[in-house]
């Protein structure tokens, strides 16, 4: 069969690739053509378009890159047209996929959703789109599938693909020696910084998460870069300050850390499934941070404390992401023992809550059944 796969961001990349791999057991001969990004790639897919020049984050952005955004949605439409695809299976990123999403089903092609819009909570009146224009929608957050029922929508919930992931390694995770010196590290403990995958994000995450280092002298900072970022974005605000900087090792750097400061995102979710206990920064321009509050309808910004629906862990946004309070909630992780453990402990009852390893294969599993049943 012929897939057409669109991802447009890092995390959608990564899900997106796990779901061909799962895909492919049950279709071996299966044709994929993408929007996604290397992780798609090396499972055989071919990019058309690369996640990192579609990622537009805020509403200031968009609106100034709206022109770039308007050309990908026609290009896309016609590509879809050529390709005909028996289905296209759409990943996250909703502002883009669910315009195509009409456009697909307005031409009898198969829609299937991956991963929710975040409809519960902000922009309830996409439910309606998804009902109009989705076959089928596959949830990966627990709350979602009771959610949706409650609006009259059966969608699928097979657990959360974040697992399958991590699985690898949770089982193997490196010694601490061999990952200082494999990454010319001085032997102290590490704090991690997770400043996001955007531009937009690590230009405003990174300078506050820096601002502190001078407080911790035995400690490595060590940065998780983003490889489809510009090293220049980093060295330059990085400056003069003592820290590291390792690209694409993220799941090893947060698995070798003793805290991290982690940007809201799925990365919050990532930290807590490796087990290390963080602080979830989010930071952005006063008129987007104005327009959202006014249209977000939730308690917690990361999925961390929405899926336990409690205060997991500590969440600093836009003003009180200040260095005085960051290095008070960062010492906190360091040095009291009764918070770091409470944290540990709610982060095995997360990890119940999503269910085990394999999410990925059961939702291939499903999308090809329900595609043999077209057939």
């Amino acid at each position: 069969m012929k897939y057409y796969i669109i991802a447009g961001e890092a995390s959608g990349d990564l899900h997106g690739a796990n779901l061909i791999k799962g895909l492919k057991k049950n279709d071996p001969e299966g044709v994929f053509r993408c929007w996604g990004g290397d992780k798609m790639q090396e499972q055989g897919a071919e990019i058309i378009k690369h996640y990192k020049d579609l990622a537009f984050m805020g509403f200031i952005p968009v609106l100034l890159n709206i022109r770039t955004i308007f050309k990908n949605i026609s290009f896309c439409k016609k590509d879809i047209l050529d390709f005909n695809p028996d289905v296209l299976i759409l990943v996250d990123y909703p502002g883009f996929n669910l315009r195509i999403a009409e456009f697909a089903t307005k031409n009898k092609i198969k829609v299937f959703y991956y991963i929710s819009p975040t409809v519960w909570a902000w922009h309830k009146s996409r439910i309606k789109k998804i009902e109009k224009y989705v076959s089928k929608l596959f949830v990966i957050l627990p709350f979602e599938k009771e959610f949706y029922k409650n609006h009259g929508l059966e969608v699928d919930f097979e657990g959360h693909p974040l697992l399958d992931a991590l699985e690898f390694r949770l089982k193997n995770k490196q010694s601490r020696e061999d990952f200082l010196k494999e990454n010319n590290l001085e032997n102290k403990p590490i704090i991690a910084l997770l400043a996001g995958s955007r531009v937009q994000e690590v230009k405003k995450m990174l300078p506050v998460m820096l601002s502190i280092i001078d407080n911790y002298p035995d400690y490595n900072f060590v940065i998780a870069g983003v490889k489809s970022l510009d090293t220049a974005l980093y060295t330059n605000i990085i400056g003069s300050n003592k820290v590291s900087i390792l690209f694409d090792k993220t799941y090893e750097l947060v698995q070798q850390s003793e805290a991290a400061l982690v940007t809201s995102g799925t990365a919050t979710l990532e930290t807590a499934l490796l087990n290390t206990p963080q602080v979830v920064c989010y930071k952005t321009g006063k008129l987007t941070f104005f327009i959202a509050k006014n249209l977000v309808d939730i308690k917690y910004i990361s999925l961390v404390n929405l899926i336990m629906d409690k205060e997991v862990v500590k969440e600093l946004i836009q003003n009180n992401l200040n260095k005085t309070i960051l290095k008070f909630e960062l010492d906190r992780l360091l040095f009291d023992s009764e918070t770091k453990n409470r944290i540990l402990e709610e982060y095995k009852q997360l990890h119940e809550k999503l269910g085990g390893a394999g999410a990925s294969n059961r939702i291939a599993d499903k999308m090809f059944n329900y595609l043999e049943e077209k057939n």
